[in-house]
């Protein structure tokens, strides 16, 4: 198997763990939080990423993989960006109606592909810029239901955005620059993004539910599903960096909205919610603009592979040319100093003589 069918099949493998897995936790997580009344959903995610931590802190210690230095400064800020990320988002649900929250979220899309736009200089070409229109036209159709709006909200909205944008694109920049893979960049970051939601989480939570999550009554049914919670979220939090770090922050922001999609349609099938037809038209025009994204990156992807290719002839002649042109250069060089020598009757060691 090629090298390039060899790295398609990773993509496609993290993107599937990526979307079972993340469809996976929000059903537990459901039950969780709608049926057991566990509401403290920042603290639970502090938990999630010590577990994640340990889990390949064992991994480390059973030499499944080896870690990489990355500079303490950067994984330190890199972590505390992430874990302030998740506790923005959580206040911003928490402050704003669900509508306005799912605007937030399709908002990250936009945000990205501007902020890799302006310093990154990357470029989005018209067909995925399409795409990703008609994507977000049909989760905001299928999830947006009403827009209240008030300050305070608009504002942690705006922090979620930013702080989500950055993280996700430091994600993959640091893992493609660095030479870091996914999971030594989590085992990493994990123990900062878990300090920053375990110091903030109570008191995020304590706003949020006005519920202390240290006098919740934690029966036997409860701990069994925060345990499957915090096993499933490793699994979550490992596919997301490889993710972000195989594809691109924005793909990995498509992947979240067909998530999206597949919970609202679990919710109908397996817990009854309410699904109307607007949701199965939101739907259907997301899966839509999905596939067109996915259609234009591939293309785009195989048009940049036939760009790099040089012919063989070409590869000949810049092979030969510089050979042959560095080969005269020193020839009459070596003629030079010879003469040089000469004529100031001076006799010097060349790198020859030492050897």
């Amino acid at each position: 198997m090629s090298e390039g069918s060899s790295f398609q099949l990773g993509v496609i493998g993290s993107l599937a763990l990526s979307v079972a897995s993340s469809v996976a936790i929000v059903i537990c997580n459901k039950a969780l939080i709608s049926s057991l009344g566990f509401f403290t959903a920042t603290t639970l995610t502090s938990w999630h990423l010590m577990v994640t931590f340990c889990t390949l802190h064992m991994a480390h210690r059973l030499r499944f993989f080896e870690p990489k230095f990355v500079d303490a400064k950067t994984v330190i800020l890199f972590g505390i960006l992430n874990g302030t990320s998740i506790g923005l988002l959580n206040l911003s649900l928490g402050f704003n109606s669900i509508g306005f929250y799912q605007m937030t979220k399709l908002a990250i899309i936009p945000f990205t592909v501007l902020l890799e736009t302006v310093f990154l200089n990357k470029k989005f070409s018209q067909n995925i810029k399409l795409s990703l229109l008609v994507l977000l036209l049909g989760v905001g159709i299928a999830s947006i239901t009403d827009l209240k709006l008030n300050l305070l909200g608009s504002i942690l909205s705006l922090l979620a955005i930013a702080t989500t944008c950055v993280g996700q694109i430091m994600t993959n920049t640091i893992q493609k620059r660095l030479k870091v893979s996914s999971t030594q960049l989590l085992y990493q970051s994990s123990p900062y993004q878990a300090a920053i939601l375990f110091v903030t989480g109570p008191f995020v939570d304590q706003c949020l539910t006005k519920r202390n999550v240290f006098a919740f009554n934690y029966s036997f049914i409860v701990l069994a599903f925060i345990i499957l919670s915090c096993l499933i979220a490793v699994s979550v939090n490992f596919s997301t960096f490889l993710v972000i770090g195989t594809t691109s922050p924005v793909t990995y922001q498509v992947l979240g909205h067909l998530k999206t999609c597949l919970v609202l349609s679990f919710g109908y099938t397996l817990l009854h919610d309410p699904f109307t037809a607007r949701n199965i038209l939101g739907i259907l025009v997301a899966i839509f603009g999905m596939a067109l994204y996915s259609y234009f990156s591939v293309q785009e992807g195989k048009k940049k592979s036939a760009d790099n290719v040089i012919p063989v002839s070409q590869m000949r002649d810049a092979e030969s040319k510089p050979l042959l042109m560095a080969k005269t250069t020193v020839h009459h060089e070596e003629k030079d100093s010879d003469e040089s020598r000469k004529t100031n009757g001076v006799v010097t060691a060349t790198k020859d003589s030492f050897a």
